[in-house]
């Protein structure tokens, strides 16, 4: 007689999670932790996607199309201070880039030194960039009239070549992003003048991990084991970051695995392994700084409700301190 076979009690709880951007070295955080199984070990089958920018992560997590993200902590305050009604609010659960990777940059020729020097310059920028949307706070620690800015919007995709043939005066970009771009273009690093915005008393957060109301409320023990094994390979890749380059490049054969390297390992010193991240802890925040970051992008973004630093953020599913001990010796 044919027995039927016991049902699978401990079948893998599904996550989809959507990226910022493409698979680039910064990617290599989530690609090594599935591809290494740690995911797996926590009984987690997840599939990661490319993203196309931290307001579009924001608004699938927010909708139901995916379960977690990857987001700046900005476009995550955006969307709860204009959506205050909203059935579904994502928050934020892990910081990852401790330090906003937006900058400023400039040519050297152009005689750009300084942040006074941009006053009735040409900045460019496509409209949903962090650093241009936070330009008001970068404006204000710095004594410039954000009021005279004078912005032109352009596609991601023509920004660096636009501040190569000087279009535009300077820029604000991802640092990691926008210095490669240049490169690219065939401008050396020696050439470029960069206004990294931590360096220039902006004190925002960047991007971190951000997980549905739906998660929160239903698998709250599915992302407590997601960041156990997030923490794991960040571990791993700021240990070894040529090697999850690699994974990225298994990802996506397109890219330039040396290139993505270098992102990798700009992205960790300017954004993961900063002196800010190493006092508060790795995933973690300073709820005084949250709480001023949350009131500064209430002003420079004028939504329609103050931000509450409590409707953001919710630190319960972190791991242990000996699990959030990742940064290398």
């Amino acid at each position: 007689m044919a027995t039927l076979s016991a049902p699978s009690f401990a079948e893998d709880t599904k996550i989809k999670f959507q990226l910022d951007w493409r698979f680039e070295g910064p990617a290599a955080l989530f690609l090594v932790a599935k591809s290494k199984g740690y995911f797996t070990q926590e009984k987690l089958d997840v599939t990661i996607d490319a993203g196309n920018g931290s307001g579009n992560a924001v608004n699938r997590v927010a909708s139901g199309a995916y379960d977690m993200g990857f987001a700046d902590m900005a476009a995550l305050m955006e969307f709860v201070g204009n959506n205050p009604t909203a059935p579904s609010k994502p928050v934020g659960v892990m910081m990852v880039y401790n330090d906003t990777p937006a900058a400023v940059f400039a040519l050297k020729k152009s005689g750009i030194k300084t942040p006074a020097d941009l006053a009735g310059k040409k900045l460019g920028a496509p409209v949903f960039d962090a650093g241009r949307r936070g330009f008001p706070v970068f404006a204000k620690a710095n004594q410039l009239d954000n009021a005279k800015a004078n912005w032109i919007s352009m596609d991601p995709a023509l920004r660096e070549t636009m501040l190569a043939r000087g279009d535009v005066d300077a820029i604000t970009g991802f640092y990691f992003t926008s210095l490669l771009n240049l490169n690219a273009r065939g401008i050396k690093d020696e050439d470029i003048v960069v206004m990294m915005f931590p360096n220039y008393g902006v004190k925002l957060y960047g991007n971190a991990i951000i997980a549905s109301e739906a998660m929160v409320k239903q698998k709250p023990e599915a992302i407590k084991g997601f960041l156990r094994a997030f923490a794991k390979a960040a571990k791993d890749v700021m240990a070894d970051p040529d090697a999850a380059a690699k994974v990225v490049k298994e990802r996506d054969g397109l890219v330039d695995e040396k290139l993505e390297a270098r992102r990798l390992k700009l992205a960790i010193a300017s954004a993961i392994a900063t002196p800010n991240a190493k006092a508060e802890g790795f995933g973690q925040i300073s709820l005084p700084r949250l709480s001023l970051m949350a009131s500064q992008v209430s002003d420079a973004y004028a939504t329609k409700t103050r931000i509450d630093p409590a409707a953001v953020w919710n630190g319960t599913f972190l791991p242990s301190k000996a699990e959030l001990n990742v940064f290398p010796k």
